[in-house]
């Protein structure tokens, strides 16, 4: 595999997309910045992003099965955080050695450690493997089901950066890896995969079409000069009516998900609140839509960013409903 040289212009260059004044610029040591930046520590929307889906599926198995809940709900709610901050940055690792010939082609995306210089091919694959690894010692903590499906992931995770090169849909490939997290809290809460986990897995699939999109209006001149796929170039001026059908998926799957979880305990006191989650995280995608300007960078980054709290509210109310 090409190692791309280090320059020296390029030994600590701040990510063009991070947050002004993130704290790996101001504080972390000079040596260690360029492998935080790989995992996109500065920027931690992504593992927001990557994390919900998890607290999703925690909370609604152990609200739909009130016997598994406890200190068990509450050390997958923490292993999750880590998991997440660790498999967010080996995926976006590995994406930036992937994408090494592409980045330093677009603007947004030049500034990285890889295309700037900051680290080689070579470091950038042993850090990637530094956190598969701790993050499988997490894993492992979970039963067996769950540890399998951990396992599976790995194929998605390693299939996303390529998508873009030969479909215009990657967004679908990388809702497929974001949210895998439900299924997989899921099976750790209650012991087995069910179908409330998988209405809740295509929930956040819907949901990761609607953000992702977003996001990819920012590249969409870049993408069309180097010929990289996207549903933002797909869609077009026609964007914002595919964004209001995803809304619409994801409400609507999502309380499903939350319906054939919750109808067996005739709690509708639990229903109510869970059901409001759905609808909550709804209420502020419609809100996205009336802000969104996607001929607008900053717009689009800044709601993108947003998406935190969107999937944070079903997260709280299923941890609500927990003590209806």
């Amino acid at each position: 595999m090409d190692n791309h040289p280090q320059r020296p212009e390029g030994t600590d260059t701040p990510v063009a997309d991070a947050y002004a004044q993130n704290w790996v610029d101001r504080h972390a040591p000079a040596n260690l910045r360029p492998y935080l930046r790989l995992s996109r520590i500065d920027r931690p929307i992504g593992t927001w992003l990557l994390l919900l889906p998890c607290w999703w599926g925690a909370f609604l198995g152990a609200a739909s099965a009130p016997d598994t809940a406890g200190w068990l709900t509450v050390w997958i709610f923490t292993a999750c955080g880590v998991g997440a901050v660790l498999m967010r940055g080996a995926g976006c690792t590995w994406n930036d050695v992937t994408d090494r010939d592409i980045d330093d082609k677009v603007a947004r995306t030049r500034s990285r450690p890889i295309p700037s210089g900051q680290v080689t091919t070579r470091q950038a694959l042993i850090w990637m493997g530094v956190q598969t690894g701790v993050a499988a010692l997490i894993l492992f903590t979970f039963n067996w089901a769950a540890i399998g499906l951990g396992v599976l992931s790995l194929a998605l995770v390693a299939i996303y950066p390529f998508a873009k090169r030969f479909t215009w849909w990657p967004q679908v490939f990388l809702g497929l890896a974001f949210n895998w997290g439900a299924v997989l809290a899921w099976t750790a809460q209650t012991g087995s995969l069910g179908l409330p986990a998988i209405f809740l897995y295509l929930a956040g699939i819907s949901w990761t079409l609607f953000y992702d999109t977003i996001y990819a209006h920012q590249d969409r001149e870049d993408d069309a000069l180097i010929g990289v796929k996207s549903t933002a170039r797909l869609f077009g001026a026609n964007t914002d009516k595919w964004l209001r059908g995803f809304l619409v998926a994801t409400v609507v799957l999502m309380s499903l998900a939350i319906i054939y979880a919750l109808a067996p305990l005739a709690n509708p006191l639990a229903m109510s609140i869970g059901l409001g989650g759905a609808w909550a995280m709804g209420w502020h995608m419609q809100w996205q839509l009336t802000k969104l300007d996607i001929d607008d960078g900053a717009i689009c980054l800044k709601l993108f960013r947003s998406n935190r709290d969107a999937g944070l509210l079903p997260a709280l109310f299923l941890a609500a409903a927990l003590f209806a």
